[in-house]
């Protein structure tokens, strides 16, 4: 007999048996009770959450010869039928592999016949939005209005790929997440029938890592069952996934609070010799961190055993949670980089090596302290002001009248002047696009934003000055004024120019010079006239 999956064998045969979805299956069984089904249905969510099987039962539910309290019996001629996938009535498609205009023409064309042996013919259409733009204009009149023996069930995990037109033709459900009791509920039923052995704390953790996910959850104790093993317990399956142990994660915790990098280093490299990945070791010291703060603030935790409560409880007394709010935003950033980074392993001990520093993490402490109070101050005072305009145009002439230093180094760039200007020759530096192409690699996405509208001109032998067409605001400016970016803009600048540059911030408020530096250039005006692609090639 051949092998069948778990996730297929324990799909769910009625709408009651259905995990964590009873404002959708209470609705459809309402439906179908008093005759009121549609002839089109969106189903919606994301993977594993039931939308396939919310399709397959609805199916047989329409069809059914008994059906009981709007649920399909499966017993008669044909629900077998359609169980046994020989009910041509029934039509299962994925719209993934079957895309063009004339798949849903053949639909089209089938739909005027009636239904061989049930009393509708019903088109389940998986993955819909995959449709191209001519198959859902070949849709649209036979969804609008189909004949009375014909039902449509789409499914999606992208409904906004989705035409307007379709969507307002279709009953739209959404599928939530599976919460993790229900998962765990499942799971525990599963085992029971399948005579599998299995611990609390496998099963918990088997439904965290399937993120809501009914499919991914069987899907994980499927392949702890390949291994053969009589009984499953956490550490196994944290061994087949790639995750640490809690004692790597714990000793990694205690050397990070006890600033020492030795041993910080020389266990994260006894983790990469065992061979577990460092996004998994990384999202285990994340929420660590945080059960340590959880811990700190309440004193209660779960998912512990009795002894990894007292190894928290004793790395909570030796940290403040200032201290673990800035380690968990430090790794969360470390996070993102590292999703766009070949040099992972770098990233993440240079990371570690900044955590176990003293003086760093006082330093981020009290600057993180001083951005706060900063903040607040200045909320304070513009509500007692009551005029936030003014307010800003206050602290934009009070930097006016700073004067920049004359000797500025690159490595060591005080903020740039800003100056308002309402008369100024614009010459547009070539440059300029690369240098805005140059941070667009280095993902500093919040500087690029700032910076598209944006032109730069030579304002002498040793000044490049920003001119901002659209005016400068308060909050462009705070992002400007950041010595990170500022100093990065300086260094480009300097590179392109071929000697040490400063940088001035020029503030446009006048209708006629923005209209100067928007301005475009004569080969930019001959190439919009023409109308065509044109490549300008400089030899």
């Amino acid at each position: 007999m051949a092998y069948t999956a778990l996730y297929r064998k324990f799909r769910p045969l009625k709408f009651e048996d259905m995990v964590g979805q009873e404002h959708i299956t209470k609705t459809i069984k309402n439906q179908i009770m008093a005759g009121r089904v549609g002839h089109a249905y969106l189903l919606n969510g994301g993977r594993g959450t039931g939308k396939t099987t919310t399709a397959k039962i609805l199916a047989r539910a329409v069809n059914c010869l008994n059906p009981q309290n709007g649920e399909p019996c499966n017993e008669c001629e044909i629900c077998k039928a359609a169980l046994a996938g020989s009910l041509t009535d029934i039509v299962e498609m994925d719209a993934a592999s079957n895309n063009s205009v004339d798949d849903i023409r053949a639909i089209r064309d089938e739909v005027n016949f009636l239904p061989t042996l049930a009393k509708y013919r019903v088109y389940i259409i998986d993955e819909v939005h995959m449709l191209s733009t001519g198959a859902f204009n070949a849709l649209l009149k036979t969804l609008e209005e189909p004949p009375a023996h014909v039902k449509f069930i789409l499914a999606t995990t992208e409904p906004q790929k989705l035409p307007a037109t379709i969507l307002s033709r279709c009953q739209r459900f959404d599928f939530k997440k599976i919460s993790n009791a229900d998962i765990i509920k499942r799971l525990e039923y599963v085992c029971e029938q399948s005579n599998i052995e299995i611990s609390k704390e496998a099963l918990n953790l088997i439904a965290i890592l399937s993120e809501g996910a009914m499919r991914d959850a069987l899907s994980i104790l499927e392949r702890c069952l390949q291994e053969g093993n009589q009984k499953i317990d956490e550490n196994f399956v944290k061994d087949l996934v790639g995750i640490p142990k809690l004692t790597f994660i714990s000793q990694i915790m205690e050397a990070v609070i006890n600033y020492k990098v030795e041993d910080v280093l020389k266990t994260i490299q006894e983790v990469q010799n065992e061979g577990k990945d460092l996004q998994n070791l990384l999202w285990e010291l994340i929420k660590y961190t945080k059960d340590i703060l959880v811990w700190k603030t309440s004193q209660n935790l779960e998912i512990y055993s009795e002894e990894e409560q007292k190894q928290i409880a004793k790395l909570a007394e030796n940290v403040s949670k200032e201290r673990l709010l800035q380690i968990i935003y430090t790794l969360s950033e470390l996070e993102n980089e590292m999703k766009w980074s070949s040099q992972k392993t770098i990233l993440f001990e240079v990371a570690m090596i900044k955590l176990c520093h003293p003086e760093e993490a006082k330093k981020a402490d009290s600057q993180d302290l001083e951005d706060i109070h900063n903040r607040l101050n200045k909320l304070e005072e513009k509500i007692k002001s009551g005029n936030f305009s003014k307010t800003a145009e206050k602290s934009s002439d009070e930097k006016t009248n700073e004067k920049p230093s004359k000797n500025i180094e690159i490595n060591n760039v005080p903020k740039p002047k800003i100056e308002k200007v309402t008369d100024l020759k614009i010459d547009k530096l070539d440059f300029w696009p690369k240098i805005i192409e140059n941070l667009k690699e280095q993902r500093k996405m919040m500087l690029v934003s700032n910076l598209l509208n944006t032109v730069a001109t030579m304002l002498n032998d040793l000044t490049v000055g920003i001119v901002f067409q659209n005016g400068l605001t308060p909050f462009v400016k705070s992002i400007m004024e950041k010595p990170e970016n500022i100093q990065e803009l300086t260094r480009l600048v300097s590179i392109e120019c071929g000697k040490q540059m400063t940088i001035k911030l020029l503030d446009c408020q006048d209708e006629i010079l923005q209209k100067k530096a928007k301005q475009k250039n004569p080969e930019e005006q001959v190439i919009e006239e023409l109308d065509i692609p044109v490549n300008v090639i400089e030899e």
